[in-house]
């Protein structure tokens, strides 16, 4: 909490974080142009923001991404706004606003998380039907080699797809998948509205990614759910879900229980 607050209280850090919440997914130089700072000071300030789990960042090839990562602000302003001096409080609610009423538009969806576990527990978690039923709902059946199908199983259905198939997978560091196919069989797993399935089966398809890193003697986690078009109706429902999932997944890592559904 103390990190946030710290992160929050300089200027150029909500610059910075302004800039990433109009344009996700930025280098390192783009974010030195678009606001006209030297690069020296914008990656101290990134660094401070990357302490404080506000901003996550993603390799692409030789180019380091960086993104607005949300969770701690609304969480800390939900729980502990009113607690907190106006100057200190008032920024945060601003940002919190800001972010609320404009929302991060882009083309990815960027999740970090701490948990107190192991790479091994996590990666068990990740990739074995009775772990993911317990605190996604759903049961991923593969054999997690590069290649091989990905069968998603939910309320006695099951999504299958040549495409749905593994793309990465180094037990304890990265996993990688296309996501399910959105047409019948999705419907009926999560008995969504027909007209709802045929718009986002459309859509084109996309994967996501886990990466895996030691931190101490707990894991961060980090999501990349990407391959959206701009304006993408998915896009927008996996960044409703993912969240959820994800402190489920958490929460019964660190106390054996998921949360209550």
């Amino acid at each position: 909490m103390d990190e946030v607050f710290k992160a929050l209280a300089d200027p150029s850090r909500r610059r910075l974080l302004d800039s990433l919440n109009a344009r996700n997914g930025q280098t390192l130089r783009e974010l030195c142009a678009g606001l006209d700072m030297a690069r020296q000071s914008v990656s101290k300030h990134l660094g401070v923001l990357e302490e404080a789990n506000l901003v996550t960042t993603v390799w692409r090839g030789r180019e380091k991404l960086h993104y607005l990562n949300a969770v701690p602000i609304n969480a800390i302003a939900d729980r502990w706004i009113t607690q907190y001096d106006r100057r200190r409080a008032g920024a945060l609610a601003d940002l919190k606003s800001a972010l609320e009423d404009h929302p991060v538009a882009d083309t990815a969806f960027v999740y970090t998380t701490y948990i107190n576990t192991t790479p091994e527990r996590l990666w068990q978690a990740l990739t074995e039907p009775a772990f993911t039923e317990r605190y996604w709902g759903i049961a991923l059946e593969s054999d997690w080699r590069p290649g091989s199908p990905v069968t998603w199983k939910r309320a006695g259905t099951a999504i299958e797809d040549p495409e749905q198939v593994v793309l990465e997978s180094e037990p304890g560091r990265r996993l990688a998948f296309t996501w399910h196919t959105i047409g019948d069989q999705f419907a009926k797993a999560f008995d969504v509205d027909p007209e709802l399935v045929a718009r986002w089966g459309r859509e084109p398809r996309s994967k996501v990614t886990f990466t895996i890193e030691p931190h101490g003697e707990a894991v961060k986690l980090t999501v990349v759910h990407d391959g959206f078009e701009p304006g993408s109706e998915v896009r927008e429902a996996v960044g409703q879900g993912w969240p959820e999932v994800l402190s489920s997944l958490k929460t019964l890592l660190e106390t054996g229980d998921p949360l209550p559904a």
